[in-house]
């Protein structure tokens, strides 16, 4: 929902600012014992492009952090983690405010994916989590909440 709130500075002028109301969010960062990850592609409408990206979705009503990662992760990729890290929390933007919950996922196994209506031309790509990180470091990766999780998994795993 986009609003516009009308704000006042300290010496008393004012001004529009224009708010985005979205939804909480959790990124997820597959790990694997052998230093592999898992990234998904999916066009973006808004952005003209197809997007490489960490699994993540938006939550469901009364959904905690947890849930949304675990259940991202099973339905964009198939894989089910028994041990989830918390990486923080980051925003998106100073208009947004949703806020983006970081997850580091290991212990993985696959299941069955199940992806939702509009996943439908997702991609999903096995690779070293380094290919990744470098990815990302280089701008190949442009979605910032997947750059962000990346970057702070790399230090969570104390890798180089």
């Amino acid at each position: 929902m986009l609003r516009d709130d009308v704000i006042s500075f300290p010496d008393g002028a004012g001004a529009t600012y224009t708010v985005v109301e979205n939804p909480d969010s959790a990124f997820v960062v597959p790990y694997f014992d052998n230093g592999d990850t898992v990234l998904v592609r999916q066009w973006r409408h808004a952005w003209d492009i197809s997007s490489w990206e960490v699994p993540a979705g938006t939550f469901d009503e009364g959904e905690d952090p947890a849930e949304c990662a675990r259940r991202e992760l099973a339905e964009e990729t198939g894989l089910v983690a028994t041990r989830y890290s918390s990486l923080g929390v980051v925003r998106g933007a100073a208009f947004l405010t949703g806020r983006a919950h970081l997850f580091l996922a290991e212990g993985l196994t696959e299941s069955a994916r199940n992806p939702e209506t509009y996943e439908q031309d997702m991609e999903v790509l096995r690779l070293p989590f380094t290919h990744a990180l470098q990815a990302a470091l280089e701008g190949q990766i442009v979605h910032s909440g997947s750059v962000t999780a990346l970057c702070r998994a790399a230090h969570a795993l104390e890798l180089p």
